[in-house]
């Protein structure tokens, strides 16, 4: 797999910080200790671009990447951690609903979810929501090397009939394996091929 040309933008608090060239935008949500930063690393190919942080709750911009002067991808803050103050949640909160309800560049929103874990609380309250915005999502169950292969296949499958209902796929995916990672690429490619083409036809 061809390591892409990737470097990061900015952080944006606000947004008046999104970037405002029209590039195709890929989001990746989830909760705040789903391996968010890890995956996009990998996708990458760069150890240290987007940061891992050892507490959970870290990321409170939305975080761009510009891969191949070709897409952007957004690093939205994870949710459901608990020891982060109401009023900084809420100000997250905000910031995710204005970036998703009203990003005409965003082509694929990334769900991510810890393949080891039944779906929580919160899971649940992001799949209503992409479903109510009508934002495509494809379904991505992190940390897979940690099951065994049959246990793997029948949380997959568990996904696919429950929380990835109407993803264009559910992946079971690996950071530090590198499983998953041609098919995500392929699903991302996709959905920014098929975001330009519609800009270009208004």
């Amino acid at each position: 797999m061809r390591k892409p040309n990737a470097s990061f933008y900015r952080s944006a608090g606000r947004p008046d910080d999104f970037p405002r060239d029209g590039l195709p935008e890929v989001a990746f949500l989830g909760r705040s200790n789903v391996g968010k930063s890890s995956l996009l690393n990998a996708l990458l190919g760069s150890r240290g671009l987007a940061k891992v942080s050892s507490t959970p709750g870290r990321t409170q911009t939305v975080n761009f990447f510009r891969v191949d002067e070709a897409l952007y991808f957004a690093d939205l803050p994870g949710y459901g951690y608990a020891k982060v103050p109401e009023s900084v949640r809420g100000t997250w909160e905000r910031l995710i609903r204005s970036y998703l309800e009203a990003r005409e560049p965003l082509a694929l929103c990334v769900f991510l979810v810890d393949a080891r874990h039944e779906p929580m609380e919160g899971d649940w309250a992001l799949r209503a929501y992409l479903d109510e915005l009508g934002l495509p999502f494809l379904l991505a169950a992190t940390k897979a090397d940690k099951l065994g292969r049959g246990e793997l296949r029948q949380r997959i499958e568990q996904l696919r009939q429950g929380l990835g209902a109407g993803a264009q796929d559910v992946l079971a995916v690996s950071a530090s394996a590198g499983t998953g990672l041609a098919p995500l690429w392929n699903g991302i490619r996709a959905a920014a091929e098929g975001r330009r083409e519609a800009s270009r036809g208004h």
